[in-house]
């Protein structure tokens, strides 16, 4: 694949709302530092940010709690694109906090507008295009209701313009929904997900929903990044291709529907090119189904 003329528009479009995305996405929780904990290179990913938005990319994911103790994924983002383009859309998310030590805690509903602001100052915006409320944990969280019942009041006051919901469940999306509009759901999604998770991306779609996987590429492997073992028919497809894994991976995600988005994230420029030409792989209904079964 000649990765290196192909743009974020070679995967298709999306509306969050009113904002109109190219679905090849950029995702900014690997810019503050390298595999091994180590500090990236603050040139280095702050041209990866740039190189992003020459190639197309006009979705960005990151969050407040995305810190190392010498980088801010929002202050690199912000350093590197402000003043933004009218077209880029910055999605955050709240709910999980982290302390000056890298300690995690959890918002209460009225420390929700702390995060948001939090995230304004360091992006240097006056609203955010779009915030996700975090779940803690979708096994065992209950209503989500009273926590995005603060977040539709800040939508109301101006501060948010769209709110998504993320590592959520179904009942957690009625329980959003009730109360205000939904435009996405980020979840934990990739090949080898259960199948009740192909089913919830699958009911995103029918309401209009954008589904918007984190570790795409990773898989199991999560925070961590890409595991090296993929499975045989990950390898076979991919050489098939004449595509990595990674690329592989993408091009499934993003055949899964026109509503499911991607977010790789990476400081590697080089990577960078090859996730957004990964938008322009079109893999047959029979290549998905084998991939979704696995």
């Amino acid at each position: 694949m000649t990765s290196e003329t192909i743009t974020a528009a070679a995967a298709g479009t999306w509306r969050l709302g009113d904002l109109a995305i190219n679905r090849l996405g950029f995702g900014a929780m690997r810019l503050t530092h390298l595999a091994d904990g180590s500090p990236s290179d603050r040139e280095r990913v702050t041209g990866v940010l740039r190189r992003a938005v020459e190639l197309g990319v006009n979705h960005i994911d990151t969050a407040a709690f995305y810190f190392s103790p010498l980088r801010s994924a929002n202050e690199l983002i912000n350093r590197a694109l402000a003043p933004y383009a009218d077209d880029l859309v910055i999605t955050t998310k709240v709910g999980p906090g982290r302390d000056a030590a890298g300690q995690w805690w959890w918002a209460e509903p009225g420390q929700l507008r702390g995060q948001v602001e939090e995230n304004l100052r360091q992006l240097g915006r006056d609203h955010l295009d779009v915030v996700n409320l975090r779940v803690p944990r979708r096994e065992t969280t209950g209503s989500v209701a009273e926590h995005f019942g603060a977040l539709a009041e800040l939508r109301t006051a101006g501060l948010i313009r769209h709110l998504g919901i993320s590592n959520a469940r179904p009942d957690h999306l009625a329980q959003a929904q009730a109360i205000a509009p939904v435009v996405c759901v980020q979840n934990p999604y990739g090949i080898g997900s259960p199948a009740e998770d192909h089913a919830f991306l699958d009911a995103c779609g029918e309401q209009g929903i954008a589904f918007v996987p984190f570790f795409a590429i990773a898989g199991a492997g999560k925070e961590a990044g890409a595991s090296a073992e993929d499975s045989a028919e990950v390898r076979a497809l991919a050489e098939a291709h004449g595509v990595s894994a990674a690329q592989l991976r993408l091009a499934w995600t993003l055949s899964r529907g026109p509503h499911v988005l991607a977010i790789p994230g990476t400081g590697n420029p080089d990577h960078l090119v090859e996730n957004v030409a990964a938008g322009s792989l079109r893999l047959t209904a029979e290549e998905v189904a084998l991939l979704t079964a696995g």
